[in-house]
């Protein structure tokens, strides 16, 4: 009978090499050799590390003095001056910078000053504190005694004066037994106004003394020269708005414009 080949030999002895080898024991690498693993005390010692991080980095925005608010610096008033914002916002100068309320800084400017559109309170580290401030401006004034209230792009009444600004033209709505005041009401009629004169033209726009609003679909234009544009209601206002041009143009020295109906324009009068 023939004995194993040698292939067969090889790969018995190759079983009994593996089967003699012990298996690897937990704590030893692939040599055998031992190695340890992280021992208790290293993550104590890590732990304790990352406590007085955390406690480091906490004395440093509340406690130490090195990152407390010196100074606020205030940025775009016009109307406004610096001292009434400064004065208004009442930031806490030499409290931690970290801890200073951004959002109730800004939400005080803009319930105290209504003249002020939007506000942003930003931490300029390591000690200061900067108010950008945007102001509304007045698109339409409304004469109250001697006094005018300015109304903002939005129909907001902001602010009141004693004297009317440059260039603002003057809402004159109509009277209190007016039907479509009556059934519209004061605040949408002026909405109405302030939307004929963001879609005025900017050739037009600088010349407009009053906007008289007779009613909803009755609102005309006072121009300086005595000259006058029925514009009709608010709606088509950019087509109004290029059919006045076109018929300036045209007609340059008309006294009186009529785009209530954009579609056909009409002038007339020197």
């Amino acid at each position: 009978m023939a004995g194993p080949t040698t292939a067969q030999r090889g790969e018995r002895q190759a079983q009994g090499s593996s089967a003699a080898r012990p298996p690897r024991r937990p704590g030893r690498d692939g040599a055998g050799r031992r190695f340890r693993l992280p021992g208790r005390g290293v993550l104590i010692l890590a732990l304790a590390l990352a406590v007085l991080l955390t406690a480091g980095a906490i004395w440093l925005l509340y406690g130490s003095s090195w990152l407390r608010l010196e100074r606020v610096k205030t940025s775009g008033t016009q109307v406004l001056t610096s001292d009434e914002v400064l004065d208004t916002a009442a930031v806490p100068v030499g409290a931690p910078l970290v801890s200073v309320d951004t959002d109730d800084i800004e939400a005080r400017l803009r319930r105290k000053l209504p003249r002020i559109d939007s506000v942003e309170a930003v931490r300029s580290w390591p000690h200061g504190i900067a108010l950008n401030v945007t102001e509304r401006e007045p698109v339409l004034l409304i004469e109250k005694g001697a006094e005018f209230v300015e109304v903002d792009d939005e129909g907001v009444r902001f602010a009141t004066v004693a004297k009317a600004p440059a260039g603002v033209p003057l809402l004159e709505l109509s009277s209190g037994d007016s039907p479509s005041l009556r059934r519209f009401g004061p605040d949408r009629l002026l909405r109405e106004a302030v939307r004929v004169t963001g879609d005025l033209p900017k050739s037009v726009a600088p010349d407009v003394r009053t906007v008289q609003v007779g009613s909803y679909d009755s609102i005309t234009l006072g121009l300086g020269g005595d000259r006058t544009v029925i514009w009709g209601s608010a709606e088509q206002g950019e087509a109004k708005a290029r059919a006045l041009q076109a018929l300036m143009k045209a007609a340059p020295g008309a006294a009186h414009f009529n785009v209530s109906a954009p579609t056909a324009p009409a002038a007339s009068g020197s």
